[in-house]
Order: C-alpha cells, then structure tokens, then sequence
C-alpha cells in the first residue's frame, strides 16, 4: 500500500485530505510544517508528499526546495496542495521542486489524478 504524507498546519485539510486518501487505498502520515515534514520525510521515505505553502516556521515552498535538492528525499514527488492561487505562486512551486500545484478547496478526482500520475513516474 502506498504511503503518502500530508505536510499542512491545519487540521481540518490535513484530516480532509487524510479521508480521501484512506478512502482510495493510501496510508498517510502527517507532519504540521515544513521541517517536520522534512524530518518524517527522512524517517519514513513516503511514496509521495502533498505540501502546504503557507505554515509557521519553514514554509511550504523552503520544504519543498529542500526536500528535492536533497539526495535522501529527491525522489519523493511533492505535489504542493494550497491556497496561494496565482500563477507565480505555481512557477515558484514548481521551480522549488514539486511536481505538481494544486489550489484548495481540491477535487477529490483531480487529486488522485495528479497522485497517480506522479507515483507512475
């Protein structure tokens, strides 16, 4: 079963995301900010990770650049879920690393599209 980490410092998406997911098959882990996740990330080597943009601390687009420029977690696709909506802040998403952006409130199908696209390779 794949396994998939949820990196946001809200409860309420984190436990949305985590329904949907478990619903579809997927374990998941949570972490509730950028260096949390990248500390769980080393531990747990998670197939994928959905990442916030906006936590305390380290924020989502500071993880996502260290997730992927270290060698540890570069292979883990991160698909940045938030609710930062223009178009610099996908650029900027994606040149940190993520693999794919996607705005909140998400489609449940647009989610697993992007999840199963991202862990086929």
């Amino acid at each position: 079963m794949k396994q998939i980490m949820i990196v946001d410092d809200s409860p309420t998406d984190t436990h949305l995301l985590q329904k949907m997911l478990e619903k579809n098959g997927y374990q998941t882990l949570t972490a509730g900010n950028g260096s949390e996740g990248i500390e769980v990330a080393r531990l747990m080597r998670p197939d994928l990770i959905l990442m916030d943009v906006v936590m305390p601390g380290l924020n989502g687009f500071q993880a996502t650049r260290e997730l992927s420029s270290n060698p540890e977690t570069s292979s883990i696709p991160v698909i940045i879920v938030t609710r930062k909506d223009q178009k610099v802040d996908r650029v900027w998403g994606i040149r940190q690393g993520a693999r794919d952006y996607l705005t909140k409130p998400v489609s449940e199908s647009a989610l697993l599209s992007l999840i199963d696209e991202a862990l086929a390779g």
